[in-house]
C-alpha cells in the first residue's frame, strides 16, 4: 500500500503594521517663488529594503521613494518627496530559498496601495496635484538588482 504524499503547505502572510519611517517633502516652487503654471516631468526612484525582526516568524520589508518633480521647459526642481515606507510582516511556511524574493516582491505588493495614496495626500497637500504613481513591478525591479549585483561581482577581465 502506498503512503498518502503530504500536500505541500501553503506559504501565509499577515500583515502587522505598516509606518511611515521617514520621509521628507520640500515645496521648492514655494521656496523660489516659481509660476504655478508650469508642466511637471516627474522622476521616481525606487529601493527595497527587507530584514527580519527578532519576533520569530516576523519580518520587515521597506519600499524607499525618491520623487523629483521638475519644470518641462527648464531645470527648475518643483519639489522632492522622499519617503521610506515600511510594514511588518508575519511570514510562515516559505522556503528559505524563496524568503529573499517573497520579502522584496510580495510584501511590496502589499503596502504600495497605502504608499500610492500618502504620495498622493502629500503632494495635494504640499500646493500641487495629487500625485498618482503608477503601479510598480516588483518582480522587475527585483530581477533588474539581481542582474545588476551579478555583473558587478563578475571577475573583471584586464585588456
Amino acid at each position: 500500500m502506498a503512503e498518502p504524499q503530504a500536500q505541500p503547505v501553503a506559504p501565509q502572510m499577515r500583515v502587522l503594521g505598516q509606518f511611515i519611517r521617514d520621509m521628507s517633502f520640500e515645496n521648492i516652487m514655494a521656496q523660489k517663488g516659481a509660476p504655478a503654471d508650469v508642466t511637471p516631468d516627474v522622476q521616481v526612484q525606487v529601493n527595497l529594503d527587507a530584514k527580519k525582526r527578532s519576533a520569530e516568524n516576523q519580518y520587515e520589508s521597506s519600499i524607499k521613494l525618491k520623487v523629483t518633480s521638475k519644470a518641462k521647459d527648464g531645470d527648475a526642481t518643483l519639489f522632492v518627496l522622499e519617503i521610506d515606507y515600511a510594514g511588518i510582516f508575519h511570514i510562515e511556511n516559505v522556503p528559505d530559498d524563496q524568503l529573499h524574493p517573497f520579502l522584496l516582491i510580495e510584501c511590496p505588493r502589499m503596502i504600495f496601495p497605502f504608499l500610492r495614496r500618502v504620495v498622493s495626500d502629500v503632494t495635494r497637500d504640499g500646493g500641487f496635484p495629487p500625485l498618482n504613481l503608477e503601479n510598480i513591478d516588483f518582480l522587475s525591479l527585483y530581477r533588474n538588482e539581481l542582474a545588476r549585483r551579478q555583473a558587478s561581482e563578475a571577475p573583471k577581465m584586464d585588456a
